[in-house]
């Protein structure tokens, strides 16, 4: 990536003169004519860098706005909303006119509710000031130290490819009931891929962060030099259900998806993995034998995000009516049983439940844990360790069951040690069946799904030793 134009920069990047975000929502509200009005204003900024072939190839950054105006009007005997979102510096009463026809135009929404009022949790006066911006800088940690990790490839006959990126986004939300609400929030990532030369052996790490301060690269490295040792000698195994060792990202890659499961209209309508059976949902079901909590929560040490709900778009479980309403530590499941399920505030009033909004955080605990990877893998007599998994996509929602290949890297584990490296599989597996089969589970530490990380990188995982992972099939893939 380069630099360059890009929409929504403001006068220091050369283009057009654009309104302040804080100013620029008091403007949208002033030009409404709907009985209530919102304005959302997302800044994001981004860093990049990118490397492969042992050589740095783009850095660069890039900064982008994207306005959203919803307009409220009374319709049917109910409310209906209206969205119009456009990018860079738009014009206001087109923007403002534009989701007033849209409301006009829709039916009474069934999501609606009472707006917000007042500032919401961690707003003040801080919402008057200018959106913070990253740069390159922030990347110092990870630049400074390819130097010697290039050196280091070179000299042991593997090559390393990957990418950092770091972006910095600032929400503002405001509404003619008087809401007023901003949040920065800092978000980076950390890929790391190393190859021997002759492209036989492959292995991935990750990690998740928030300035890079706490990312340790020569670890990271040191990491897949181990595993690309172990891969020295290669194990053709067939498919077949196998007890298998998922560490803290693997782990990640799975539960992000139990997350996406979690939808209380889903689960009362029969298309989830959570509805009962006869109707309803499995709330307070048990899930796991071991007792796991899996939660969300807006203060977690490490991985602190937005403490208020931020939406342009309604859905089944999420609603425009809500923004700025608070968010708080949330157990999905909690002593292994399923505790919450994701609402709306309609929707929780009708349904008799507690209403969720979505965090973008999570956490899953086994209480009193302690084990490390390596811990888990001296516990083996038999089975594998994998250590990433890649294109995942889910095929029946109503068991969670979900389809997908290994990649860079799964090894063979006898007598609690790794003694190889064996082929790709394809593999199907439910996350929601998976935790009710998990054998042993160790400390939570930071994770990073590969999959699911680009838009879910603030999860923290422990290790999961589960017994009868299904590898329906070998894969190809190399």
């Amino acid at each position: 990536m380069t630099a360059g134009p890009m929409s929504g920069v403001g006068p220091e990047g050369g283009g057009a003169h654009f309104l302040p975000a804080e100013e620029l929502v008091e403007r949208i509200l002033a030009a409404s004519r709907a009985d209530a009005c919102m304005a959302v204003v997302e800044e994001d900024s981004e860093v990049e860098v990118r490397f492969a072939n042992n050589t740095t190839t783009t850095n660069g950054m890039r900064r982008q706005r994207r306005v959203t105006a919803i307009s409220f009007k009374a319709s049917d005997g109910g409310v209906a909303a209206g969205v119009d979102s456009r990018s860079g510096n738009p014009d206001v009463e087109e923007l403002v006119r534009a989701s007033e026809a849209d409301a006009e135009g829709s039916p009474a929404a069934e999501d609606a509710a009472e707006l917000i009022t007042g500032n919401a949790p961690g707003s003040g006066s801080e919402l008057a000031e200018s959106p913070a911006t990253t740069e390159l800088s922030v990347l110092r940690p990870v630049i400074d130290g390819l130097a010697a990790a290039f050196d280091l490839a070179r000299g042991r006959g593997h090559v390393l490819s990957g990418f950092a990126t770091h972006q910095l986004g600032t929400v503002y939300l405001a509404s003619s009931t008087g809401l007023r609400a901003r949040h920065e929030q800092p978000t980076g990532t950390l890929e790391l891929v190393a190859r021997s030369t002759d492209g036989t052996r492959s292995a991935w790490a990750g990690s998740g962060t928030s300035w890079f301060d706490d990312v340790d690269l020569a670890a990271m490295h040191e990491r897949l030099e181990h595993r690309l040792g172990w891969a020295e000698r290669r194990v053709e195994m067939p498919e077949g259900r196998y007890e298998t060792i998922l560490p803290p990202d693997a782990a990640a890659d799975l539960m992000v998806f139990l997350y996406e499961f979690l939808s209380g209209r889903d689960a009362e309508d029969g298309r989830s993995v959570f509805s009962a059976p006869g109707g309803g949902t499995r709330l307070g079901q048990s899930i796991a034998e071991v007792p796991f909590e899996l939660r969300s929560d807006p203060g977690e040490p490490g991985l602190e995000c937005a403490p208020f709900l931020v939406t342009t778009v309604s859905g089944g479980d999420v609603s425009v009516f809500d923004n700025g309403l608070p968010l708080v530590r949330t157990s999905w499941i909690a002593e292994g049983r399923l505790q919450r399920l994701l609402y709306h505030r309609a929707g929780a009033a009708r349904s008799g439940a507690p209403s969720a909004a979505p965090i973008d955080n999570l956490v899953l605990e086994a209480p009193g844990a302690t084990g490390t990877v390596e811990d888990l893998v001296a516990g083996t007599e038999r089975g594998l360790l994998l250590t990433c998994l890649w294109y995942i996509r889910t095929v029946d929602p109503v068991t969670a069951l979900l389809t997908g290949l290994t990649r860079d890297g799964v090894y063979l584990v006898e007598k609690g040690e790794v003694v190889g490296a064996v082929n790709n599989f394809r593999f199907n597996e439910s996350p929601v069946q998976l935790l009710a089969r998990v054998v042993e589970a160790g400390a939570t530490t930071r994770a990073l799904s590969r999959e699911s990380g680009e838009w879910m990188s603030r999860t923290a995982m422990p290790p999961l030793r589960v017994a009868d992972f299904n590898m329906s099939s070998v894969s190809p893939a190399t």
